[in-house]
């Protein structure tokens, strides 16, 4: 798709964009999560949907994949962080696009949600990108909840973020390489851009 028919579709859909960025920012906020503990979690998440408004031409195969898209930025820690199930998120997606369009929002929700697990490695291990892997879009999502993370680290300066930027760099190169898909299916792919945006900081 080209940048120009990704923008049109942006402003085509601008109205039902922000009821999605709105309701996802009150569900977080509804069980008090927070960015960083001291921004409303609202921040990452359009942190989230800025990566997808800015490289989702880069994916998006059809005008009908804009909002799963965005849908997919704003509640992709809906499932892990605010206490919504599989079902609610369809529900939720329901209320914006039509069913094959809801099934695709919520699978990218659904893949984008950490295993259960102790430890970091244990939470984000083989089964959880595999699944990232098979879902369309979910590669390019977790690829701009990963830019939007490492970015913020990179740029706020306390003892939490200096310890993940760390961890960030570190996992780069195994980060990269689950997420990668074999294919020309755009879907599953993952920009040039953000891949060489995100080595940069690593510099």
């Amino acid at each position: 798709m080209t940048k120009e028919t990704f923008q049109k579709g942006l402003m085509k859909y601008a109205q039902t964009i922000e009821l999605i960025k709105s309701d996802a920012h009150a569900l977080h906020a509804h069980v008090n999560q927070t960015y960083d503990k001291v921004h409303p979690y609202g921040f990452h998440l359009d942190m989230v949907a800025d990566a997808v408004c800015q490289y989702g031409h880069l994916v998006c195969s059809c005008e009908d994949d804009i909002l799963p898209l965005l849908f997919g930025a704003y509640y992709h820690d809906s499932i892990e962080d605010a206490r919504l199930t599989y079902n609610d998120v369809m529900a939720a997606a329901k209320q914006y696009m039509d069913s094959q369009q809801a099934f695709m929002a919520a699978e990218i929700v659904y893949a984008l949600t950490n295993d259960k697990g102790r430890t970091r490695a244990e939470r984000a291990g083989e089964k959880y990108y595999q699944g990232i892997r098979e879902t369309p879009y979910a590669p390019f999502v977790k690829l701009a909840d990963r830019m939007a993370n490492f970015t913020y680290s990179f740029s706020h300066a306390n003892e939490a973020n200096a310890h993940m930027k760390k961890v960030y760099k570190e996992e780069l190169p195994h980060f990269l390489k689950a997420i990668h898909v074999d294919t020309d299916d755009s879907r599953f792919l993952l920009p040039e851009a953000m891949v060489h945006a995100l080595l940069q900081l690593t510099e």
